[in-house]
């Protein structure tokens, strides 16, 4: 039914982390392979409220290279035989995740919930809920 692999977006957070055995579950049951995607927030000054002693720019290679050591520990953990790729991509999360989602070779999403209810719902992007909206694919949200 599927032939696409499934993409689990992640931020290295422990919601993420409960989402990661069901995208493995979803990735055997179809038996394809699974695509681990992070993206890194492009970091600007104005925004941290301090004085950066870095550039924005070098302050997102030391995110990256930060993400890569945290998705090499990912890797290490994980018992399976699935075929995993592994991304680690620059900017906005809805649209790097929506982007790769939307490719030829993504037959499934599956992405945590933060969970966030009340004003916190609406003040913060909700990524899951964006993606679940922009993706051509099916998407599972898990909580």
């Amino acid at each position: 039914m599927r032939s696409g692999q499934i993409l689990w977006p992640t931020d290295f957070s422990e919601t993420a982390a409960h989402a990661l055995s069901y995208a493995i579950e979803m990735a055997n049951l179809y038996h394809v392979g699974l695509k681990i995607l992070h993206v890194v927030e492009q970091p600007i000054g104005d925004e941290n409220f301090m004085i950066l002693s870095i550039t924005p720019e070098e302050l997102a290679k030391s995110m990256e290279d930060a993400a890569a050591i945290k998705m090499q520990a990912l890797l290490a953990g994980l018992n399976t035989e699935l075929p995993v790729t592994t991304l680690i991509r620059r900017g906005d999360p809805v649209y790097q995740i929506l982007e790769e989602a939307n490719s030829k070779d993504i037959g499934m999403v599956v992405i945590a919930s933060h969970g966030r209810t009340g004003i916190s719902h609406f003040l913060h992007t909700n990524v899951a809920e964006a993606v679940a909206n922009g993706a051509a694919c099916p998407v599972l949200v898990v909580k």
